[in-house]
């Protein structure tokens, strides 16, 4: 089975320009200024455009990935209008109600992001399913945390055994370079995410664990 990839929160050129050479499948570029990847609409729309130029170059296949939380209308408007992503990335707690109301507004694939921590959480997918290209599977932040994601939580990876979807749908949370093979083996998981197991700290991308993280993702 071919994994994809997706390296997240990038915010320079060179983690886009690392991603891309490695063979990383999507990239995305987090909305959101509690994160320390936050990158405003004008610095994003720079930096897609550089990923999309040096992709294009090299003949690879990116898709490019806005990650917004709890959006409103203004702002997918903005983004969609702007930056022109091949996905939005809802990593809030978006209802289904709310998924749909979006999907009907925006001429752009979707991913939802859940948080887990139960096979409950895993089963709640089912009623985003339809409205969206594909599910993402990331951990419960701790308690006191502020983000929803990108905190290098991770779950009982054991819980998306059988689970099948719709699409294609990522696993997130917690992994990095050295753990990413076990996990999409424990989860049989199609797609992997990722964003601070690739750091050196909170919002610096570090080329090598992107490089390393996509060869142990891919088996390569």
């Amino acid at each position: 089975m071919t994994i994809l990839a997706k390296i997240c929160g990038i915010n320079s050129f060179i983690a886009a320009q690392t991603a891309i050479d490695s063979g990383a499948d999507l990239l995305g570029f987090i909305y959101f200024s509690k994160s320390p990847r936050h990158l405003p609409i004008d610095n994003a729309q720079a930096l897609m455009q550089q990923a999309r130029q040096h992709a294009s170059a090299r003949a690879n296949k990116v898709n490019l990935v806005s990650v917004v939380v709890n959006p409103d209308n203004e702002l997918l408007d903005h983004i969609a209008r702007e930056l022109k992503p091949d996905f939005i990335q809802l990593h809030g707690h978006e209802t289904p109600e709310r998924v749909a109301d979006i999907r009907a507004r925006l001429n752009v694939s979707l991913i939802k992001a859940i948080s887990v921590s139960s096979k409950d959480d895993v089963a709640t997918a089912r009623v985003y399913e339809p409205l969206v290209a594909h599910m993402l599977f990331d951990a419960k932040p701790p308690k006191d945390a502020t983000l929803p994601g990108g905190v290098g939580a991770k779950f009982d990876w054991t819980l998306m055994e059988g689970h099948k979807g719709l699409a294609p749908w990522f696993l997130a949370g917690g992994l990095d370079p050295w753990n990413v093979a076990d996990a999409i083996a424990t989860a049989k998981a199609p797609m992997v995410d990722v964003s601070s197991g690739v750091e050196r700290g909170p919002g610096l991308k570090d080329p090598s664990l992107i490089t390393q993280f996509l060869k142990n993702a891919k088996g390569s």
